[in-house]
């Protein structure tokens, strides 16, 4: 059975951030994901996680050093000397995911420059996440690089191409490096959604989903997530799905549609 894990920074937004885990069990989910946790009260949010046996399953890198945030969001992973300020920011995170009890990170390249060649920038990307690979090893998180769409929602964006993107975690040779792989931006991208995730799944670490137009919930754009769902369940994949859309409807009604189509 496939575990889905809905993004609340996008669900359930009337309510106080830490309420949000409350909703996802009422829901009937045992999962929840959230991005930044660097200006969040993070006992506030263990305890809600906890009282309401609510995993936390995927938060982005970030630092609470202003200074060595704003470094890694200029140079993020291309340039020559990113993997040693990946790696301080790295270290920061997995105390936050060891304190969460988060299994996956999420790290995005940052944006594509224009005074270097792709090649050099796929070669900063590899080398940076070598770097951070024993860290991740050691503390037992896996690292998760996630390809974003540039028609969109994200112009500019260094890595857009899963195949690229495949690539980049086969030459970093890491188990504890993986993919995210989200549904809605590949299917911008390049679809062949299920082929390209059967061929792939060993390398796949977490999941995104949301439908294409809109970035809205499962049903209501042009994927058929009926049969990605169980493509996905046919591979054997034990990791997380999470939900990342903004709901058309009531958060909990799009939340149980949504598992419905992998139940159906």
């Amino acid at each position: 059975m496939l575990k889905f894990s809905p993004c609340i920074e996008m669900m359930y937004r009337s309510l106080p951030f830490a309420e949000r885990f409350a909703a996802v069990k009422a829901a009937g989910l045992d999962c929840a994901e959230f991005w930044g946790w660097t200006h969040r009260d993070l006992d506030e949010l263990k305890e809600a996680s906890q009282k309401n046996a609510v995993k936390i399953t995927s938060i982005c890198v970030g630092s609470k050093d202003e200074a060595l945030a704003e470094e890694y969001g200029q140079k993020a992973l291309l340039s020559r000397d990113s993997g040693e300020v990946l790696a301080r920011v790295v270290e920061e995170s997995l105390k936050t995911a060891e304190f969460l009890d988060v299994p996956a990170l999420i790290i995005t390249t940052g944006q594509e420059r224009e005074d270097i060649s792709r090649e050099k920038q796929h070669e900063y990307v590899v080398n940076s996440l070598r770097r951070v690979a024993p860290l991740f090893e050691s503390a037992g998180i896996t690292a998760v690089l996630e390809p974003l769409n540039i028609l969109c929602d994200h112009k500019g964006y260094f890595l857009y191409s899963g195949y690229e993107a495949f690539e980049i975690i086969r030459e970093v040779d890491s188990e504890n490096v993986r993919l995210l792989y989200d549904i809605y931006h590949q299917q911008i991208t390049e679809g062949n959604l299920i082929p390209n995730i059967r061929a792939n799944i060993e390398l796949i670490g977490h999941f995104h989903v949301a439908d294409n137009p809109g970035r809205n919930e499962p049903g209501t754009g042009e994927i058929n997530y009926r049969n990605v769902f169980k493509a996905i369940e046919q591979t054997g994949y034990k990791g997380y799905i999470g939900l990342e859309y903004s709901p058309t409807i009531d958060d909990t009604t799009a939340l149980k549609n949504t598992v419905a189509l992998a139940q159906s």
